[in-house]
C-alpha cells in the first residue's frame, strides 16, 4: 500500500488526528534534517575570487592549487598555454586572462567555487561582475612591486562589495622582493592594516618556504624530493625563543590581534608566554578580524616555484567567510525560497546561451521555471551545470551559497535577480514594503507603478511586479568606454551575421557598446581599450568564422553645458484619429557633481504644483536620456548636466511614447541654447622605469601635456604617478619601450573627464571629419 492510498484511510479512521500530528511532526523532522545539511553545507563552502594587477600571478597560483586539490593532473603554465583556466585561444596565445573563469574544487573537507579575474585595465568589467557574487577574495602582490596601479582598481572594486580579502605575496624567490616594502606600500596606497601570518624562509633565489606564526612551525620545499611542491617538510618550534626575529613576529601578531579579541587580551595582560597561547584562539581572532574588515592577513609565496601554496589554502578555509556569514540585503526578503543573480552570459556552440548565477536563498532544479524580476518575464532551465572552466558537467539541483550555469534562458542579461515564481517576488515585495513603511521609507505602490494612458494595455499581474517596487540584488557599475572604431564586414552578405555575433558579445561582455551611426549608417564598437577591440576583432574571426575590419581607433570623448538655457517644446499632432498633445518646460544646468544623468528635478512652484504620475515621469527621462546620449557639438555622450522639469501638461490620449519623444526635442533644443564644450578622458598612470631614464621619461610625459603627481623610490627603480589626456597616450606603448630601450613599463586607468581648450578642441574637430589621422598604437 502506498503512502497516497494511505492518506485517504487515515484520514477516515477514529485517530485521524493523532496520524495527522504523526505525519505533520515527520515533515516537520525531514525538513529541519534538510536544513540543518543545508547549513553545514554552506558553512564550508567558500566563494572566493584571485585579483591583481597583469603579470602578478593570479593563474599560476589558481593552477597550483587546482593541483595540490586533486582536480588536475598536471601543473599548467601560462607560458606554455595549457592552463585549465585560461582555455580560450585567445588567452593561451597572449599568455593573459581575458575572461574571468569560474571552477569548483575540494580542500580539506570545504567546497572551494574560484573566480579567476583578468589583470588587465582593459577587462575590468569582468572584475567588477565576479566580485558582486563573492563572498571573500584573495589579493596578489608581486613581492618584488608590491602595490601596483590595477591592484588599488580591484582593490576600490572590492572594497564597493565590502569583500573580506587576503593577501598572498607572491614572486618571493624574485630579486628585490621584500616583505616590508609589500607591507608598507600595502599600509600606504591600501589604507589597510596588513597581519603577517607567515614570514618567508630565505630570499630571492635562496627562499625555501615560510615560518608559520600561527602554529608556530616551519613548512619548507626542497626542490630536489619534489619538483611539484606537493610534498613539503613541516618544523615545529620547541619555543618560538629559538629565533628573533619568530619572536618579535608571533609577539606583534598576538598584540595586534588583542586590540580586537577580548580573550586574547586577558591572556597577554596574564603574562602569558607567547608560545603558550593556543593556535585555535588566534585562528578564531584573525577570522573575525577579517570578517568585519579590520585587518588582512599576509601570506608569502612563489606559485612558478611550487612553494606556499598550501598555506594559502588553508587560510581561505580558515580565515575567509562562508555564505552563512555574509548578509546579502535584498535577499533577507525571500527567505527559504530562490534568490539568485545573473552575473554573467556566454554563449556555448552547442548549449545555447549559459547564463552564470549565484544562489543566495532556495534551491534549483534542472527544468524548473524561474522568474526574472529585472524583466517581469518567467523562462525555463533546460540545464543545470557545475561549471570546471570550460568544462560542464550536468547537475540535478543546486542550494543556496553555490554558483552554477543554467541553459536555456534567453531573455536574462547580467544583473538580473531570479527567482521562482511571480507569487515568491510578491511575497517579498510585501515584506520590504512592510519594513519600509517601518522605518517611515516611502516605497512605490501598485497603483503608482501601474499608472497607463488610454491606448496602453491594462495592468496585469506581471506589470504590478517592477523592479522598483520588488527588493531585487543590486547591479553592477559599467565602466564608460574610452575608446571607439567602425566595424565592416568583408562582404554585405555577411551582416546579418555579423550583427547576431556582436549582440551575443554585446550580451557577454556588458562592457562592450554597439551602436548604429544614423547619419552614416556605420557600425560603431566602444570598448575599454584597443586590447579590448582587438580581442573583440579576434573573437569574430576565430569563433564566428567572421572577416571584419575596424576603423581608426578614436577617443570616446564627452560633452557637458557652458551654460543654462530654458526651453518650452509643445508637440501637437493628430495620430490614428487621436490628438497627441503635450506641453514641456525644461532646462539644463552645468553640474559637476552629476557624473551621468538620473533623475529629473521637479521645480513645484504654486502656479504649476507637478503632480506628475510615475509612468509619465519615466517617459520624460526616458527622453532626457536620448537627447543626452547626442551631445550638440560633435554627438558625445552629454555629462555633468542636471536636467529640471518645470512644466508639463498633457492630453489624456497621449501616449508615452509621444512623451518621450517630446522631452528629447525639447532637450535637444536646450543643449544647443546651452553651448556645449569637449572634455577628454583623463587616465592615472604608473610608469615604473630605472633612474638613469627618469629624466628622458618626465621629458616626455611633460611633452604630452601629463600632470605628475608623485616620484616614488623602490629599490634601483622610480615610480612616477602621473595624470595624462587619453589623446596624448596614442602610440605611447611603442614610444615608452624605444626610448628607455625596452626597461620602462607602465599600467592605467580611467581616472575623469577633463574640459579641453578651444585650441585642443579644434583639433579633435579636424581630425574627426576627417583632415588628421590619429598615431595608433
Amino acid at each position: 500500500m502506498t503512502f497516497h492510498t494511505l492518506i485517504p484511510k487515515l484520514l477516515k479512521s477514529k485517530q485521524r488526528n493523532v496520524y495527522l500530528l504523526y505525519f505533520r511532526a515527520r515533515i516537520h523532522q525531514s525538513q529541519a534534517k534538510y536544513h540543518q545539511y543545508d547549513h553545514e553545507s554552506m558553512a564550508k563552502t567558500r566563494n572566493i575570487g584571485i585579483m591583481a594587477h597583469i603579470d602578478a600571478g593570479k593563474t599560476t597560483t589558481t593552477e597550483r592549487m587546482l593541483y595540490y586539490s586533486g582536480f588536475s593532473r598536471h601543473l599548467g603554465d601560462v607560458d606554455h598555454g595549457d592552463t585549465v583556466m585560461d582555455y580560450m585561444e585567445q588567452e593561451r596565445d597572449r599568455g593573459i586572462t581575458i575572461t574571468s573563469a569560474s571552477i569548483t574544487f575540494n580542500w580539506k573537507g570545504h567546497r572551494v567555487n574560484l573566480i579567476d579575474t583578468p589583470g588587465h585595465v582593459d577587462f575590468t568589467v569582468e572584475v567588477e561582475r565576479s566580485l558582486r557574487v563573492l563572498d571573500g577574495a584573495v589579493g596578489i602582490l608581486d613581492a618584488s612591486a608590491g602595490v601596483e596601479a590595477q591592484t588599488l582598481t580591484v582593490w576600490r572594486q572590492a572594497d564597493h562589495y565590502h569583500i573580506p580579502r587576503l593577501i598572498y605575496l607572491n614572486k618571493m624567490d624574485k630579486p628585490g622582493a621584500s616583505l616590508e616594502m609589500c607591507l608598507q606600500s600595502v599600509r600606504d596606497k591600501l589604507h589597510v592594516e596588513p597581519l603577517v601570518l607567515n614570514i618567508p624562509i630565505g630570499s630571492g633565489k635562496n627562499f625555501v618556504g615560510v615560518h608559520d606564526l600561527v602554529n608556530l612551525q616551519s613548512f619548507m620545499w626542497d626542490p630536489n624530493s619534489s619538483r611539484d611542491g606537493s610534498e613539503f617538510v613541516t618544523v615545529p618550534f620547541k619555543t618560538s625563543q629559538e629565533d628573533e626575529e619568530i619572536n618579535r613576529a608571533r609577539s606583534d601578531l598576538v598584540g595586534r590581534l588583542a586590540d580586537f579579541d577580548e580573550h586574547l587580551a586577558d591572556l597577554v595582560l596574564c603574562d602569558t608566554k607567547m608560545e603558550d597561547i593556543p593556535a585555535e584562539d588566534i585562528v578564531r581572532a584573525v577570522r573575525t578580524a577579517t570578517l568585519q574588515h579590520k585587518i588582512v592577513p599576509v601570506l608569502c609565496g612563489s606559485s612558478l616555484k611550487n612553494k606556499g601554496v598550501q598555506p594559502l589554502l588553508d587560510a581561505i578555509n580558515l580565515y575567509l567567510p562562508s555564505p552563512m556569514d555574509i548578509s546579502y540585503g535584498f535577499a533577507k526578503y525571500y527567505g527559504s525560497d530562490l534568490c539568485a543573480l545573473a552575473f554573467k552570459v556566454v554563449h556555448d556552440k552547442q548549449r545555447g546561451p549559459l547564463t552564470f548565477v549565484r544562489l543566495y536563498s532556495g534551491m534549483l532544479k534542472s527544468g524548473a521555471n524561474i522568474y526574472n524580476i529585472n524583466r517581469s518575464s518567467t523562462e525555463k532551465t533546460t540545464r543545470l551545470l557545475q561549471v570546471y572552466a570550460d568544462e560542464l558537467h550536468d547537475i540535478s539541483t543546486a542550494v543556496a551559497g553555490n554558483i552554477v550555469a543554467l541553459a536555456g534562458l534567453k531573455e536574462t542579461f547580467t544583473g538580473d535577480t531570479l527567482t521562482s515564481s511571480l507569487r515568491v517576488a510578491q511575497a517579498a515585495a510585501k515584506k520590504y514594503n512592510h519594513e519600509a513603511n517601518e522605518r517611515g521609507e516611502k516605497c512605490p505602490t501598485k497603483s503608482e507603478n501601474n499608472e497607463t494612458l488610454e491606448n496602453e494595455s491594462e495592468s496585469t499581474e506581471v506589470d504590478s511586479v517592477t523592479s522598483e517596487m520588488v527588493p531585487i540584488l543590486a547591479g553592477m557599475t559599467i565602466p564608460d568606454p574610452v575608446f571607439l572604431c567602425s566595424i565592416e564586414p568583408s562582404s554585405i552578405s555577411v551582416q546579418k551575421q555579423l550583427d547576431t555575433a556582436l549582440n551575443n558579445l554585446q550580451k557577454e561582455d556588458p562592457s562592450l557598446r554597439v551602436e548604429v551611426n544614423t547619419e552614416t549608417g556605420q557600425t560603431i564598437l566602444s570598448g575599454m581599450g584597443e586590447l579590448h577591440l582587438d580581442i573583440i576583432k579576434s573573437r569574430l574571426e576565430k569563433e564566428y568564422g567572421l572577416d571584419v575590419d575596424l576603423g581608426p581607433l578614436q577617443i570616446a570623448y564627452r560633452e557637458t553645458v557652458v551654460n543654462s538655457a530654458e526651453v518650452t517644446e509643445v508637440l501637437d499632432k493628430e495620430l490614428n484619429g487621436k490628438r497627441q498633445f503635450v506641453h514641456i518646460k525644461l532646462s539644463v544646468h552645468a553640474d559637476v557633481a552629476n557624473r551621468e544623468f538620473q533623475h529629473v528635478e521637479l521645480q513645484r512652484s504654486p502656479e504649476h504644483p507637478l503632480h506628475i504620475k510615475h509612468k509619465i515621469l519615466k517617459a520624460i527621462e526616458n527622453g532626457v536620456k536620448s537627447g543626452l546620449s547626442h551631445g550638440s557639438l560633435l554627438n558625445f555622450p552629454v555629462i555633468h548636466t542636471s536636467v529640471h522639469l518645470h512644466e508639463f501638461s498633457t492630453h489624456y490620449h497621449t501616449t508615452l511614447p509621444m512623451i518621450t519623444a517630446c522631452a528629447s526635442m525639447a532637450l535637444q533644443k536646450a543643449l544647443k541654447m546651452a553651448g556645449s564644450v569637449l572634455l577628454e578622458p583623463m587616465m592615472a598612470m604608473e610608469v615604473s622605469t630605472e633612474e638613469s631614464r627618469l629624466d628622458d621619461v618626465i621629458s616626455d610625459l611633460a611633452r604630452r601635456r601629463s600632470h605628475i603627481g608623485a616620484i616614488a623610490s623602490r629599490r634601483d627603480t622610480k615610480i612616477i604617478s602621473v595624470l595624462t589626456p587619453l589623446q596624448e597616450l596614442m602610440g605611447y606603448s611603442t614610444d615608452l619601450r624605444t626610448f628607455t630601450s625596452g626597461t620602462a613599463s607602465f599600467a592605467m586607468e580611467l581616472s575623469h573627464y577633463e574640459k579641453m581648450t578651444t585650441e585642443e578642441t579644434q583639433k579633435v574637430i579636424d581630425r574627426i571629419s576627417g583632415f588628421y589621422s590619429p598615431k595608433l598604437y
